[in-house]
């Protein structure tokens, strides 16, 4: 069984991880990070587009990696991370249809507040498009 696990370093996000670990410690899990391209950069060049995007994905890699290594340090899982760059819920949905995935599981929400209602729920955008089962934890 494969158990994707939507990671984006917040709190609800690293219970996530931490209900994944408890309940599925013989599984193969695979935490996405996604990093949000920003809508504005449409303007510039191509170019300069792709080197951007280059070096955001470097940094983001090198941050999430700490940090997941961190997080599952005392926990006896074995798991892959997968760095995808795009809108998070179309992004994890896709890799859920494209590489087997048994089941998703993502923390109730990386936002609060005015983004959060402004932004909507990447949490439920999963529920709704996911073709496999998705478990939100709180």
């Amino acid at each position: 069984m494969v158990v994707l696990i939507a990671y984006d370093g917040s709190d609800p996000a690293r219970k996530a991880v931490e209900h994944a670990v408890a309940e599925h410690p013989d599984e193969e899990l695979v935490l996405v990070h996604v990093t949000e391209v920003a809508s504005g950069s449409l303007d510039a060049t191509v170019n300069l587009i792709q080197k951007a995007l280059k070096e955001r994905r470097t940094e983001v890699e090198q941050n999430v990696t700490e940090e997941i290594t961190d997080l599952l340090r005392n926990a006896e899982v074995e798991y892959t991370a997968e760095i995808l760059m795009g809108d998070p819920a179309n992004e994890i949905v896709e890799y859920a249809e494209e590489n087997d995935v048994d089941q998703i599981i993502v923390g109730n929400h990386g936002r609060n507040g005015a983004s959060r209602v402004l932004l909507g729920s990447v949490a439920e955008r999963i529920v709704r498009r996911s073709p496999v089962t998705v478990t939100v934890v709180r």
